[in-house]
């Protein structure tokens, strides 16, 4: 597979063209023409390879913590004298005008657009048959994915199943998120149809039959549909395709930590990740450095800058039982001077970790969904259903691991009992936080549970319903006045 050129005609942004990069190998190559860009299959793979690597942004991935993370109680993002703009989702005081929010609905909306314009090309293309309909899924399951996170951050947003022009864009209207969730569960059901896995090393990492099916049981999850979310989960967990990393050396998560080495990507736990590789091509990722402690040189990381950002909170550390070795993975509550030998007190997330080849240039994926996701938004369903025991054993498998068991060792000393729904409630939460800790689930978990308020008040924090949608981009608003505003209320503090 080779490097790709994509023209990307966008919601609310210039039509400019694009160098994306190889799926896999992430090299740049030359550019192709306008002209002829879709007039081959091997053009509209590079087509689809282009709305592959909008994952690779900064609004859709690299800067995702700030949105799904910071707002959480897991942690807090860096504040600089007057630059708001992570405190702002800490501290529930958005502003319209946040970078992060234009960023992410920027990028976002770009990659649709790209997505949309691969499904519309195959149409009338020369591609077989077969391969046009894999393409065709592919482009679905990256439009269900970018319009799900939009309706999760935004509420109401634009529903877009072709390309627009920007003439066009202008006229747009948010649509009401029933109806974007119904073309996401449409996508996302027809994606379901797509190979389980890929036997080409160079089309590892995209969308399969399972990254459908998880999504899809993650949005019913979303929309409080249990019921429906735990058949595609279950046909998840039945399809024999993934499994739990097991750990090697007793009294540790070695099993846990395989799954996040920089060097052992798309693992047999992994179900989507987006693709990063280091080596100054602009195609790794920051997270080494960005949420390493400020001035702490390479005592931390052992190349580039640190960003001092995505501070866990304090309680963080104390959310882990003890004897769960997946805190000490996770994060850490300091570091040793190398020169001085003393120990510097500074809370840091350690889950990504890497010798980057330069600064922000590591290599590690982010995973958006894997395995242990699934296991436990299936237990949550379980607990729905009533059924307390089969749910409290999938709890207990990422459990085990963590404790520095075997996933499937019954009756070990981490197991939990299935007690009561809502103590059993309460542990898949807890689990979940554990188990997925800085990885971009914690506050979707809060909202979609109707906990955040109860939970994030208890910590201090000042925030109301409103605050579970983030104002519209100004940007977006200014330039179409067709876009209706969120109501989003600051607390007085």
């Amino acid at each position: 597979m080779k490097k790709i050129l994509q023209l990307g005609s966008m919601v609310f942004i210039f039509l400019i063209i694009y160098s994306c990069s190889d799926f896999l190998d992430l090299v740049p190559k030359d550019k192709l023409s306008e002209e002829v860009y879709y007039e081959t299959p091997e053009q509209l793979e590079f087509a689809l390879n282009g709305a592959y690597s909008i994952l690779r942004s900064n609004g859709v991935t690299k800067n995702w913590y700030v949105l799904a993370e910071i707002p959480s109680d897991n942690t807090y993002g860096v504040l600089s004298g007057t630059v708001t703009d992570r405190d702002e989702f800490d501290k529930f005081y958005l502003r319209s005008l946040n970078p992060f929010l234009s960023g992410f609905w920027d990028d976002a909306y770009f990659g649709i657009n790209r997505a949309n314009k691969v499904i519309e090309e195959l149409i009338d293309s020369d591609v077989e048959e077969s391969l046009k309909n894999r393409y065709t899924l592919e482009a679905k399951f990256l439009r269900a994915f970018l319009h799900f996170n939009l309706v999760r951050i935004f509420g109401d947003v634009p529903l877009m199943t072709k390309t627009v022009t920007i003439p066009e864009s202008y006229n747009v209207l948010r649509t009401k998120k029933n109806e974007v969730y119904a073309q996401i569960i449409a996508d996302l059901t027809d994606a379901a149809a797509l190979p389980k896995s890929y036997s080409s090393p160079a089309d590892i990492g995209r969308a399969t039959s399972g990254a459908a099916k998880a999504l899809l049981g993650k949005v019913y999850l979303t929309m409080g549909d249990y019921a429906k979310a735990a058949v595609p989960l279950k046909e998840v967990i039945d399809s024999k395709q993934y499994r739990l990393i097991e750990n090697n050396t007793p009294g540790t998560c070695d099993g846990f930590e395989k799954y996040f080495d920089p060097n052992n990507h798309n693992n047999e736990e992994a179900i989507f990740e987006a693709q990063f590789k280091k080596g100054g091509f602009g195609t790794g990722s920051g997270w080494v450095n960005s949420f390493s402690p400020g001035a702490s040189g390479d005592n931390v990381v052992a190349v580039g800058g640190s960003g001092d950002d995505n501070i866990p909170e304090e309680g963080m550390w104390e959310s882990w039982d003890e004897g769960d070795f997946r805190r000490d993975f996770s994060m850490a509550l300091g570091y040793t001077n190398k020169q001085t030998g003393q120990w510097v007190v500074a809370r840091h997330v350690r889950k990504y970790r890497d010798i980057p080849y330069a600064n922000g240039d590591a290599n590690n994926n982010w995973p958006f969904l894997r395995y242990a996701d699934v296991l436990l938004m299936y237990a949550e369903c379980l607990i729905q259903s009533g059924d307390l025991t089969s749910a409290a054993e999938y709890i207990n498998q990422t459990r085990r691991r963590g404790f520095g068991y075997q996933s499937t060792e019954v009756g070990s000393p981490a197991d939990i009992p299935a007690v009561s729904k809502d103590q059993l409630f309460l542990a898949v939460e807890k689990e979940r936080r554990n188990e997925l800790a800085f990885e971009g689930h914690r506050w979707f978990d809060l909202v979609r549970t109707g906990r955040a308020l109860t939970v994030l008040r208890a910590t201090g924090q000042k925030l109301n319903e409103t605050n579970f949608i983030a104002p519209i981009p100004q940007n977006q608003v200014d330039v179409n006045p067709n876009i209706e505003q969120n109501d989003y209320r600051i607390e007085p503090k």
